[in-house]
């Protein structure tokens, strides 16, 4: 248990006065380790959790895209680990206002590691960053909802409340730059296009385009010609161009 453990739960402690979710707070101190510390300050940006041996901890559900100047920052301290969490299964509750139960269910979208691509979307050169690593961490989820008329129009008025830690289930960690070759299923050379790679991936083409982009710009895979409508692409020899 984090050494700071009772004081963060505290009600005039950080996490008390600032809107968290169970889900992020179960991470960050599974995270931070015995010995190590949640809301950990470094001068300049306070980091979810800090290890036992100095090493900085960010957990991100969303967008990669607020953390580029932040990890930029922390590289230079020291070692950064983003904790990206995949939610390969996901069990919906729906609430009264009073709070009663009214249903359980499982939502039928289930994420997997390619998910990754969309938060780095605007972020996409982060993974060359000396220092950093990103950790997917693979899990089950239940996402309370109530029924209260303030939600979003796609969920017709249900609001999110709250998502906790249901089960966990494996991480992939992504240290080097040429971990990321096991998302380009193809041979050095071999040509491929954005339906290629959906196909072998079995992922949306959408999906793949974003995959492709934040590969391209990582320097791992490179446009070389146009079929028609359709750009080509070729797996690229990495050659450790690492951001310092």
């Amino acid at each position: 248990m984090p050494k700071n453990y009772w004081s963060m739960l505290n009600k005039n402690s950080s996490i008390g006065t600032k809107r968290e979710s169970s889900l992020h707070r179960s991470l960050k101190f599974r995270y931070s380790g015995d010995e190590g510390e949640v809301e950990a300050s470094n001068g300049v940006y306070i980091c979810d959790a800090r290890t036992e041996k100095g090493e900085f901890i960010e957990v991100q559900t969303g967008s990669f895209g607020p953390l580029k100047e932040k990890a930029r920052h922390l590289c230079k301290k020291g070692k950064l680990r983003i904790i990206h969490p995949i939610i390969i299964q996901k069990h919906i509750e729906l609430y009264d206002t009073k709070g009663a139960l009214i249903h359980r269910r499982k939502s039928p979208r289930k994420g997997n590691i390619w998910d990754l691509f969309k938060a780095l979307l605007y972020a996409p050169e982060l993974p060359l960053l000396k220092n950093l690593s990103i950790e997917l961490a693979l899990i089950e989820v239940t996402e309370k909802r109530i029924d209260d008329g303030k939600g979003s129009w796609r969920r017709r008025g249900v609001s999110i409340a709250d998502r906790h830690l249901e089960a966990w289930h494996k991480s992939i960690i992504l240290k080097k730059t040429g971990d990321y070759y096991q998302f380009i299923p193809f041979k050095i050379r071999e040509r491929f296009t954005v339906k290629d790679l959906g196909k072998k991936a079995g992922v949306n083409t959408v999906l793949a385009r974003k995959t492709l982009y934040v590969l391209e710009k990582m320097g791992l895979a490179e446009r070389v010609e146009k079929r028609g409508n359709s750009y080509v692409y070729e797996k690229r020899l990495f050659l450790g161009n690492t951001v310092l």
